[in-house]
């Protein structure tokens, strides 16, 4: 099955291209969800002429993803929690505590952004990275501290 892809998908490609993909993959997911269109002559068509508005709104949200990055930049916030004997967390700091500190602090992002692969188990300082769009990426410090 062929679709047209409303969406970049780092698996995929970027909007606009035309790629093939496994039919269940397409008319399940992609389609229903607003990622792609089927590739057929009235969808081509039609994709043609919502391309202007489609890179217009492209722009903006890489400009409001650039303005987010930028405060996110040197941006450090202190998480506490419980510590051990041996300096490691009971749990984890997970990407909802990252959010949670960044909303405290006025920026606010979706903690499906920011990558914490597998989370936070131990104390100190930890260089978080947020993707906030698929070409504009953030970096915080996150600093886990003892719970007193």
């Amino acid at each position: 099955m062929r679709v047209i892809l409303l969406k970049d998908q780092r698996s995929l490609g970027k909007r606009g291209e035309e790629v093939k993909v496994k039919p269940g993959f397409g008319r399940n997911f992609l389609i229903p969800q607003g990622l792609a269109l089927e590739a057929n002559t009235a969808n081509r068509a039609f994709f043609e002429q919502q391309r202007a508005k489609i890179d217009a709104r492209h722009v903006k949200e890489r400009e409001a993803a650039m303005e987010i990055a930028a405060q996110l930049a040197g941006t450090k916030v202190v998480i506490s929690k419980r510590v051990g004997d041996s300096g490691t967390l009971y749990g984890s700091v997970t990407s909802m505590d990252v959010a949670a500190a960044l909303e405290e602090k006025g920026i606010t992002v979706d903690r499906r952004r920011i990558d914490l692969e597998g989370g936070i188990k131990t104390v100190g300082d930890h260089a978080v990275r947020v993707d906030l769009h698929p070409e504009v990426m953030g970096e915080v410090t996150v600093s886990v501290v003892a719970e007193e």
